[in-house]
């Protein structure tokens, strides 16, 4: 499927301030382990997945997409944005180590409280970075494409574009995740 310039990044958008609820949830998590408090621990699994499914195969793989497309078409545009792909890595790692954190306490498994409050701050901490870097310079630079003489097409047919939680078909299994974000939105 091939999309306009300009549609793929009101989607990326969308997709960071989606993702900016989940670390919202996931700061409020950890913030009860720090107070000594026992987290939601099934609520910490579900943003974990939502965000190493979602965001990390389908988010960041077209932001990738954008930056390649940019580079072709424009690369004076895309010059100094080397650290979009090795970014994606870092936060995919971090992610993945928190995910497994947290199916280890789920499964009995001893893991500190600090390691589970380093690890979790250390991936929101990242991954807020990235975005605001995203938003403040790569898409920046790629809404002024979108403002040149020529629109540009990317080819985002490789991937399932369907949001399992802020889409319009939302996956039963997130129901906890569903009503965490709607007492978030109310509060």
């Amino acid at each position: 499927m091939t999309i306009l310039l300009t549609d793929l990044l009101n989607d990326l958008h969308e997709d960071h301030r989606n993702m900016s609820i989940m670390l919202d949830l996931l700061d409020r998590q950890v913030e009860h382990i720090r107070d000594g408090e026992r987290p939601d621990y099934e609520l910490i699994h579900d943003i974990m997945r939502y965000l190493t499914t979602y965001s990390d195969a389908v988010h960041h793989p077209k932001e990738d997409v954008l930056y390649a497309s940019m580079r072709k078409e424009r690369p004076e545009a895309a010059k100094g944005l080397d650290q979009v792909g090795p970014e994606h890595l870092e936060i995919a790692e971090l992610g993945e180590t928190l995910r497994n954190d947290v199916e280890a306490v789920a499964s009995g498994a001893p893991v500190t409280r600090e390691r589970l409050v380093e690890d979790a701050s250390d991936y929101i901490r990242t991954l807020r970075r990235h975005m605001a870097w995203e938003e403040d310079d790569l898409f920046r630079r790629a809404k002024e494409l979108v403002n040149s003489e020529r629109e540009m097409f990317v080819d985002i047919s490789n991937f399932d574009t369907l949001d399992p939680v802020f889409g319009l078909e939302r996956q039963h299994s997130y129901e906890n995740l569903l009503q965490n974000i709607k007492n978030l939105s109310s509060s």
